[in-house]
């Protein structure tokens, strides 16, 4: 059933009481800070490819619960660095594939890290990261655990999310202070939350957010992963409240509040996954609960005619030159 949205000039204005958890901030706090009691990096191995231009390595970092959580680490063939770096976070389904998959930034000059999504794998694309945490709750990853905010699958993933810059800022030739981080739907939605946790990133690129005024969302749209949601709750009609509890602690509009980072966003009109407003609603309040006089830079690329696929192309290009002019030249010059 397609969303109903209201038109542009009213999505420009549109900025929701999102439900906020009162132990939000602590909640993510204890999280991380479990998470940092053990070392990020578990593992490097470089990875034989057919592509003479770059070079790969199979990356194992420690993420929630100390996990291995597996990621394709990708830069250009004979260039000693520091690099920028570019963290990706894959979409609802997916796994990190096979390394020559995602080309576009180390092909740009970037340093690129792929972070696997653990349990994920099978959907959409290939992936070796398990979730070996209970999974009470829904047959969906949307609905592992999603009765209680500690056990639910979105606060590992977005634990291996913040790690996943911290193994990044370890790994050679990368330069620490210029890391951005980017995703598209599922992957946009985790880089908000990164966004929101991490204070020092260069810069975040979000397309077609998905976990982003998740209440609303699942009232909007019957696709999955909102769908998922839904048709769990159409059983387990006596959960609804414990499940907008736990899904208020993973919303993309509260971390986006505390993003600092500049942000660039991309969004399909007619996008009945993750629907326009939910998106909207995250990068009207972007930066706003950062205490600063000024919030930080921010665009909006909108696509009038297009759904959950967006600008595509014409997107990532604009994408390219954005976080070119934001994070400075690739170090090309030092290729062997």
């Amino acid at each position: 059933m397609p969303h109903s949205d209201p038109a542009l000039d009213e999505l420009e204005r549109y900025v929701p009481a999102v439900a906020e958890p009162e132990d939000f901030d602590q909640f993510w706090r204890s999280t991380l800070a479990e998470a940092a009691t053990r070392p990020v990096l578990v593992d490097v191995r470089p990875e034989p490819t057919d592509l003479r231009l770059l070079d790969s390595w199979d990356v194992t970092f420690a993420g929630f619960g100390g996990d291995p959580v597996r990621a394709w680490y990708t830069r250009p063939a004979g260039v000693s660095g520091p690099l920028p770096a570019v963290v990706e976070y894959a979409g609802y389904g997916r796994g990190r594939g096979l390394p020559h998959e995602r080309l576009t930034w180390p092909v740009a000059g970037y340093a690129h890290l792929l972070m696997d999504n653990r349990g994920q794998a099978g959907l959409y694309g290939a992936g070796d990261t398990a979730d070996p945490h209970g999974r009470l709750g829904g047959p969906w990853p949307a609905t592992w655990g999603i009765l209680d905010p500690h056990h639910y699958h979105y606060r590992r993933l977005i634990t291996d999310a913040v790690r996943a810059v911290e193994v990044v800022r370890a790994l050679p030739g990368v330069d620490a202070g210029r890391v951005a981080v980017l995703g598209n739907s599922q992957g946009g939605g985790i880089a908000l939350a990164v966004a929101g946790l991490v204070d020092d990133l260069a810069a975040v690129l979000v397309t077609a957010p998905f976990l982003c005024d998740v209440q609303r969302a699942v009232t909007l749209s019957d696709v999955s992963p909102y769908g998922e949601i839904g048709r769990y709750l159409a059983v387990h009609r006596e959960a609804e409240g414990a499940v907008r509890r736990t899904l208020s602690y993973v919303d993309g509009v509260t971390f986006a509040r505390r993003a600092t980072a500049p942000a660039h966003f991309g969004i399909g009109l007619r996008d009945t996954v993750c629907p326009p407003s939910t998106g909207f609603a995250a990068y009207n309040q972007y930066g706003a609960a950062t205490g600063r006089p000024v919030p930080p830079p921010r665009e909006m690329h909108v696509y009038p005619f297009n759904g959950h696929e967006g600008g595509e192309a014409v997107h990532v290009r604009r994408q390219l030159r954005w976080l070119a002019a934001r994070l400075g030249p690739t170090d090309t010059a030092s290729r062997g």
